[in-house]
């Protein structure tokens, strides 16, 4: 495994801030997060699948490189990998954008003399993404394979962040308790 930074916080800053704004495609009682139990035993390619087992490796990867393994499990220990197949499953507009950029990715890799961006060292693949990122952060001229990277990177935030280990896990979400007090907001002078 390689070796990440204990702090999640340099990581994400790698690739920006992630934002605050979730975007789900389908109903709250359909969250991720509150279903992953079912998709502890996904298998790439099944029926009501997008994508190919290749394909579902190359996004594990990119999720993994923006949401990595600290103190806390990453991005694949949350299901993020399934969680964006099941949107890009159910999104046609995101398939195509998917399909588009990992082909992008495979012909980016050709200069490193590898045919798959999976086939590149891991400073090889954050010199293909790191662009894209600050492209997509500065919100500047939403190329193809930037809008592909924004895509992925909202995703992962969202599986990550819905799922038990983003939310209860890294974030610390009790859910509803009850507070027997509020103390009071103290100012340092």
């Amino acid at each position: 495994m390689p070796d990440y930074s204990s702090d999640r916080r340099k990581v994400l800053k790698l690739f920006g801030a992630i934002g605050a704004t979730c975007t789900f495609p389908f109903a709250g009682e359909e969250l991720y997060g509150q279903t992953a139990h079912e998709h502890a035993s996904f298998v790439p390619s099944s029926p009501g699948r997008f994508l190919n087992d290749a394909d579902f490796k190359a996004i594990a990867r990119i999720a993994d490189l923006i949401i990595p393994p600290t103190e806390t499990p990453g991005a694949i220990q949350a299901g993020v990998p399934e969680y964006i197949d099941l949107v890009v499953s159910r999104e046609p507009d995101h398939q195509t954008l998917i399909a588009d950029g990992l082909r992008w990715l495979d012909t980016q890799a050709k200069e490193f003399n590898v045919d798959r961006f999976l086939e590149l060292e891991e400073h090889d693949q954050l010199s293909i993404l790191e662009p894209l990122c600050e492209s997509a952060d500065a919100e500047r001229a939403l190329a193809r394979n930037v809008q592909f990277f924004a895509l992925l990177k909202r995703l992962t935030a969202d599986g990550y962040y819905t799922s038990k280990t983003g939310l209860i896990d890294e974030l610390g979400y009790k859910g509803n308790a009850v507070r027997a007090s509020y103390p009071e907001c103290v100012h340092e002078h």
